[in-house]
Order: C-alpha cells, then structure tokens, then sequence
C-alpha cells in the first residue's frame, strides 16, 4: 500500500511539474522565455552596431520569435532599417515595427514634462491591478504616449490605454500594444 502510494505521488507530482513547465496561450514555457530574451538581447545587439539605427531610441521586446519594435526615432530611414536588422537575426519569425518617427527635438522643458507624463502613465499600470506593467512600454514625445509589449488580453491592451490618456498632459495615446497568441 505504501509502494502505491509513493508511485501515485511521484506521478502526480511530474504531472503537476509537466504542467508548470508547459506554455499555454498567454503563458511561455522556461525554454520559450530563455529563447524569446536571447532573441531580444541579439537584436539589441545588432540594432547597437548597424550605424543607421540609435539602438537607445528602439525598445525590443519579443514572444515566441515575433519581435516587437517600439519608441521615436529620428526618420524612415532608421525605421526601415530597425527592421532589416531585427529580421536578419537568426531565429527571428516575425518583426512588427511599431516605430514612431520623432517630430523636430523637443526643448529641455518638453523633455522633463514627457519625463513626468512616462513616469505618471507607469505608475498609474502599476497601481492597477488589471494591468501587469512590467509587460508594458511607455515612451513619451511631446505628449504623444506610445505603449508597447506584448499583453494578455484585448481587456488589458484597452484598459492600460485608458489609464494612459487619464493622465495630466497626454496629448494622445498610441496603444501599439500586441495580444499574446500562440
């Protein structure tokens, strides 16, 4: 009886393991999150030695080899070439340039004011608990917010874009935010 027992409980327990470790729609296995971040750091890295792109302007984020490209840079040219890069790394499926191209340079004051409007939208996903923030992107421009990652659902997608034109000085929202698929 207790041989059965401890055979039922091993076998549950890699079940229960089995299960933890398995991806589901919105969810990633440990080996899809540890290839989705190589993905991510590869294309950063090639974004930092193609002489066209300013890889500090570009967030990357990537699930399950689709690439998502986001933030302001200076013109259609670093654009199109985000994308060529993104592309030629090895592994990459899918890329969505979700790029903005920046208007003429904002001022001093401009900058600290989208500094605060980023840090406001940031910590108004954070206090929501609908929200998971940490999956989310917020760049500011002249009061243009733009937010990108990958989210779970269409409910959080809409929600962290109501959160967003809540706060004081947001000019307009660009939710480029991408739903999870498999």
């Amino acid at each position: 009886m207790n041989s059965r027992f401890l055979k039922l409980t091993a076998i549950m327990a890699a079940l229960m393991l089995g299960t933890a470790c398995s991806a589901t729609r919105t969810q990633q296995s440990a080996g899809e999150v540890i290839d989705d971040s190589v993905l991510t750091a590869k294309v950063k890295a090639a974004l930092i030695e193609d002489p066209v792109t300013k890889a500090g302007q570009i967030n990357v984020e990537t699930y399950r080899g689709v690439v998502q490209l986001g933030g302001f840079v200076d013109n259609a040219a670093a654009k199109n070439q985000a994308t060529t890069v993104a592309r030629s790394v090895t592994g990459v499926k899918e890329v969505r340039n979700d790029l903005e191209i920046s208007s003429p340079q904002a001022t001093a004051g401009q900058a600290i004011d989208d500094g605060t409007v980023t840090a406001s939208v940031k910590t108004k996903l954070i206090d929501d608990s609908t929200t998971k923030a940490h999956q989310i992107n917020v760049e500011t421009q002249k009061g243009v917010v733009q937010l990108t990652g990958f989210v779970n659902s269409n409910e959080a997608k809409t929600r962290a874009g109501q959160l967003a034109r809540s706060v004081d000085g947001v000019v307009e929202v660009r939710n480029d935010l991408e739903i999870r698929q498999n």
